[in-house]
């Protein structure tokens, strides 16, 4: 597994960090930090379950603590790519490791501490999906962590469990006759209530892929410049210097690049010709179909990819104007303007909800509202989402989502086109909004995709009303929803 950080990161509600509104690095206690006086850094393992704990306990964010975990300790490359395969691995997998391992643990593992918890889990998860580490090294050293962690106590019941463990492994399997949304959650290792929404609505066999497929790692994707590039032209370039890629199979603009690197270290990358973003993402902006010299309000657009395609559909004649709450997101986005050369990209600090009250007076051609969301549909990304999200938390995020898409429409000029999208599977946060939005402005309408576009999008992903759904398993990109509005003409 790859750690999140090479595709643009969409706008998640993510679970709330802790009192101090810091990721704060991994806190190994003084006597493991190092092992004998901090001669030696910690181990993968230490790395890992430090990051596992604080995420169980202060909800912090898997991403990020990972990220600034690595970059404080920099391990050797091997040490690095074990971190990062036992945080995410461990995380995405917590519900099936949970299962399997109760039977072994005496008092049952919610009665543990929660490092003890984890450490048992990162453990049986090397047992179990991990097949080049040898049974007896992932024994060895969750033992040796233990001990130096706890006690003789603490140590022996970790040994006594995981060998255990491998006395019964060929008998941990869940049983078919569980109902099917029982047995997928488990076997996929989802929360339980995600996986019945999504049974009910899509049916169990496409809800087992989806789960199945948000497991998988993510993969690299580049969007191409349109100003300085074809994907053709990009594509043989890349080729040619050894890198395995193909088109998109979703937008004109894209690449998939299944191996080769980190297409940010790249001079593509540095020299503005590609923007790294995942497929159905670049979906976005074409649905806006801006054109040269239109005024654009992007309203929640940090990191500021979906700003930067639009530019260059604009061919970066005209105005974006692209806002975001935050100071930090705003300059990322003016980043990566600089980066590109696009000079149409005006940006401003505000908070979204207060866009008609500040631009009162001002009206734009096209809207974006590209809105936080549960994140639902990049669960293979940040796979802590699953477990920290509630069906009250997606109830909530709707309202906000709702106020947002009411206050924007007001801004947008008459016969203009405002699209709504979010990196979510959820029906509270999708149909559902764009059904009240259209029962209380009904001056706006849903119109289907520009022709240019639905001509090469595939027929099951674009709805009746003209709302475009990518589902994760269908094209091995993120899950999102795209609902495309017009507003009536005077």
């Amino acid at each position: 597994m790859k750690p999140n950080g090479q595709q643009e990161q969409n706008k998640t509600s993510n679970p709330k960090p802790n009192k101090q509104g810091k990721q704060k690095g991994p806190r190994p206690d003084a006597k493991n930090n190092g092992r004998g006086g901090g001669s030696k850094p910690p181990s993968a393992r230490e790395l890992a379950l430090a990051v596992l704990t604080r995420v169980e306990t202060e909800q912090a964010y898997s991403n990020l603590l990972l990220n600034q975990t690595l970059q404080k300790y920099r391990l050797e490359k091997t040490e690095t790519a074990l971190a990062t395969e036992l945080v995410y691995g461990t995380i995405q997998r917590k519900n099936t490791l949970d299962y399997y391992m109760e039977p072994f643990v005496a008092k049952g593992i919610a009665k543990l501490e929660p490092w003890v918890r984890n450490l048992l889990r990162l453990s049986l998860y090397q047992l179990l999906y991990l097949d080049r580490i040898p049974e007896h090294a992932a024994v060895n050293e969750a033992v040796n962590i233990a001990k130096r962690k706890g006690h003789a106590g603490i140590s022996g019941m970790v040994n006594g469990v995981l060998r255990n463990v491998i006395r019964g492994k060929a008998g941990l399997r869940v049983p078919d006759s569980l109902d099917p949304v029982t047995r997928i959650a488990l076997a996929e290792s989802h929360p339980k209530w995600l996986v019945a929404d999504w049974v009910r609505r899509f049916g169990a066999d496409s809800a087992e892929r989806m789960c199945r497929s948000n497991n998988e790692p993510p993969r690299a994707s580049v969007r191409v410049n349109a100003m300085k590039h074809t994907a053709e032209s990009l594509l043989r370039q890349l080729e040619e210097a050894g890198y395995v890629a193909r088109p998109s199979g979703l937008s004109a603009a894209g690449v998939v690049v299944e191996s080769g690197g980190n297409m940010a270290l790249t001079p593509w990358y540095a020299n503005g010709e590609l923007s790294i973003q995942d497929e159905s993402s670049m979906l976005v902006a074409e649905m806006v179909d801006p054109k040269p010299g239109m005024d654009v309000l992007d309203c929640c657009a940090a990191p500021g990819g979906k700003t930067a395609h639009m530019a260059e559909l604009m061919n970066d004649s005209g105005r974006i104007l692209a806002c975001d709450l935050h100071e930090h997101k705003r300059e990322l986005i003016e980043a990566q303007s600089k980066r590109l050369g696009l000079r149409s990209v005006e940006t401003k600090t505000i908070d979204a909800r207060k866009l008609p009250e500040a631009l009162g007076g001002k009206s734009f051609d096209r809207i974006l509202l590209d809105a936080p969301c549960s994140g639902l549909g990049v669960i293979r990304r940040k796979p802590d989402i699953k477990w920290a999200k509630s069906p009250d938390d997606v109830a909530e995020i709707a309202k906000l989502q709702t106020e947002l898409l009411s206050g924007v429409s007001s801004l947008l000029a008459p016969g203009g086109i405002l699209v709504y999208s979010t990196c979510t599977i959820s029906e509270e946060e999708n149909e559902r909004v764009i059904e009240r939005f259209l029962r209380d402005h009904p001056d706006f309408s849903l119109v289907r995709p520009p022709a240019n576009m639905a001509a090469r999008l595939p027929e099951d992903i674009v709805a009746a009303d003209g709302t475009v759904t990518v589902l994760p398993h269908r094209f091995g990109s993120d899950g999102f929803f795209i609902a495309r509005l017009r507003k009536q003409a005077n």
